[in-house]
């Protein structure tokens, strides 16, 4: 007699392996978001017909814009690496959906063609990302990621042209494993991270932009493994592990099990960050550190509270004059100012005024910027050199910040400061707004300004640090612009990116000599920017002179774990050695202790 089989058998586990882009341990059912195909039926124009095409095609690059502006909102909630190489990404996409190229070889179709304004984005935009593509060189990566940002662009357009539905996750069971052929930036955006066990997609990379934002979503993700929706259906129970890059589909119990005893130690590990924050930051050898945090958006203040930062090193006032027809009057700043001030409840509160050029799209602030499109935005009007060169909107954000400091401690920061004089301009400034605002009845002010201080950002900054010295309160590094302009090398720019790394002995020397400036100078000197999140760079910072850092308040908690594991006699020698070396890739071998 034949043994029976059992009615259902249990699915024999399946294994893949992809790019591991962020870690830890995701269980749950796979459930896939598809991307709605999108369609364009062939339409024949007459001559009279393309006026009504045209204006067709305005309408739907100003809800394409419209939709940009949300998402780069939305970013303000990540972490400031993610942000720095997601939100020039869509500052890109806007630069494209206002006067570039394509959108002048789009109008032309329409108009010589003459086609249909959806058949007209899609051709135009096919044949730029093929000659992209067919430029000569060794980055076929780079091309091929540029030719994929026209297409990207190209499909949003298409899609609010003809109304068709883009990618929605609104409808996914939570604590599922969110399953795509591939995510777009756009569309790791829109995903809440509270909602999902983990993410993985069949195509992909560990480089690209959508990985730098599934990172920041703190989700486990697997990107790029190849047949893992294949004959995956819906609900199949699933492991993805986010620091080796497997997924497990239909796992046996061990596998479970060895899942489970995973994430509970990494669940453990972050709880004992979390008991960090009642801790002081000081290394063993007794150097005390400030470890405080940026501040992007109010919104941000709960998490900051949670971090155990000790005040805010950079708040970015720019978020009060985004989404806005108008600008922001005295008296909305000051109410402003004055609630995160108080949120912070004596702890300081460093503010950057108005840091905004021509590369950035804000209504509110249009007729300030140059009349005519600078050809290097990054190089142009941009930072304390707009705002000296219209003195009513620095003096009115001057005049808030002044109002407000008598809720709390205030620091004023000037962004992309380059020459002595623009400081010396800026003080002048500041106490004209201060002896008009001391005239005023029933102000409560505090007995003097609050204190003055510069973003060290460029390499003309760094170098004439003593001089600086003399007429600002405090210096800030900022390595995220210090590091563009110290290589000549745009962080945003995927040609640039194998060039652009704060870890480059150049830009360590610059910090160096900075803060070994501002010491004798008797001056605090703080460090932001991408670098001061890395916790293996911390060590190395703090060699350099580096007492004070300003992060993401997610970073905090493992930055300050590092700190207490240190002696400044080991940081100093290992700082030594990294301005001894010769590129970026012989300081991460020196921070990663296999130097030779």
């Amino acid at each position: 007699m034949k043994p029976t089989r059992p009615a259902n058998p249990r699915p024999a586990e399946r294994r893949f392996h992809g790019h591991p882009v962020a870690p830890g341990i995701g269980i749950g059912p796979v459930h896939e978001a598809a991307e709605p195909d999108l369609f364009i039926t062939a339409k024949k124009l007459g001559a009279d017909d393309i006026p009504a095409e045209l204006a067709r095609l305005e309408e739907a690059l100003e809800r394409s814009r419209h939709q940009l502006h949300k998402l780069k909102h939305r970013l303000a909630a990540l972490p400031e690496n993610s942000q720095a190489e997601i939100a020039p990404l869509m500052d890109m996409y806007l630069h494209m959906l206002g006067s570039a190229r394509l959108l002048r070889g789009v109008r032309a179709r329409i108009q010589e063609g003459p086609l249909a304004a959806e058949a007209a984005v899609q051709d135009e935009t096919e044949a730029q990302a093929a000659a992209i593509m067919a430029q000569p060189g060794t980055d076929k990566a780079g091309r091929l990621r540029r030719a994929d940002e026209v297409r990207e662009l190209g499909r949003r357009v298409v899609r609010n042209l003809t109304r068709q539905p883009f990618r929605s996750f609104a409808g996914l069971a939570p604590g599922s494993i969110l399953a795509a052929r591939a995510l777009r930036p756009s569309d790791a955006a829109l995903i809440q991270p509270d909602r999902f066990a983990g993410i993985v997609t069949a195509e992909g990379g560990a480089d690209g932009h959508t990985a730098v934002m599934l990172r920041a979503l703190g989700l486990p993700a697997v990107l790029g493994a190849e047949g893992v929706l294949a004959g995956t259906a819906p609900g199949t129970f699933a492991i993805i592990d986010g620091d080796s890059g497997e997924i497990i589909l239909h796992p046996s119990p061990a596998s479970l099990e060895t899942a489970r005893r995973k994430l509970a130690a990494q669940t453990r590990a972050k709880r004992s960050l979390a008991r960090l924050a009642r801790l002081p930051a000081v290394t063993r050898c007794g150097t005390a550190v400030a470890l405080q945090a940026n501040l992007e958006l109010p919104f941000e203040l709960p998490m900051i509270a949670e971090s155990g930062a000790h005040g805010i090193g950079l708040l970015r006032s720019e978020f009060m004059f985004m989404n806005r027809e108008t600008l922001p009057d005295e008296d909305l700043q000051t109410r402003i100012y004055s609630t995160i001030i108080e949120a912070m409840d004596g702890d300081p509160v460093t503010i950057r005024v108005l840091d905004w050029g021509s590369d950035k799209e804000v209504e509110a602030l249009a007729r300030y910027q140059p009349r005519e499109l600078e050809p290097n935005p990054a190089l142009g009007l941009r930072g304390i050199r707009l705002l000296l060169r219209h003195p009513a909107l620095f003096e009115t954000q001057l005049a808030a910040i002044i109002r407000a400091s008598a809720a709390g401690p205030v620091r004023i920061m000037l962004p992309m400061v380059s020459l002595v004089s623009e400081v010396v301009e800026a003080r002048v400034i500041l106490l004209r707004v201060w002896r008009r605002l001391k005239r005023r009845k029933n102000l409560v002010l505090p007995p003097a300004p609050p204190p003055l201080g510069i973003m060290v950002e460029t390499p003309a900054a760094a170098l004439a640090a003593p001089v600086l010295a003399r007429h600002a309160d405090f210096f800030a590094i900022g390595t995220n612009d210090l590091t563009m302009y110290t290589l000549a090398a745009d962080r945003a720019s995927p040609a640039g990116t194998r060039l652009y790394d704060p870890l480059e002995p150049a830009v360590l020397r610059l910090i160096h000599l900075t803060a070994n400036f501002a010491k004798a100078a008797g001056i605090q000197v703080s460090l932001c920017g991408e670098l001061a999140a890395r916790p293996q760079a911390a060590p190395l910072l703090l060699g350099l002179g580096i007492r004070q850092f300003s992060m993401h308040g997610n970073a905090i908690p493992r930055v300050k774990q590092v700190i207490r594991g240190a002696t400044l006699a080991a940081c100093e020698a290992l700082a030594e050695a990294a301005l001894q070396a010769e590129s970026a890739e012989a300081v991460r071998r020196i921070l990663a202790g296999d130097a030779d």
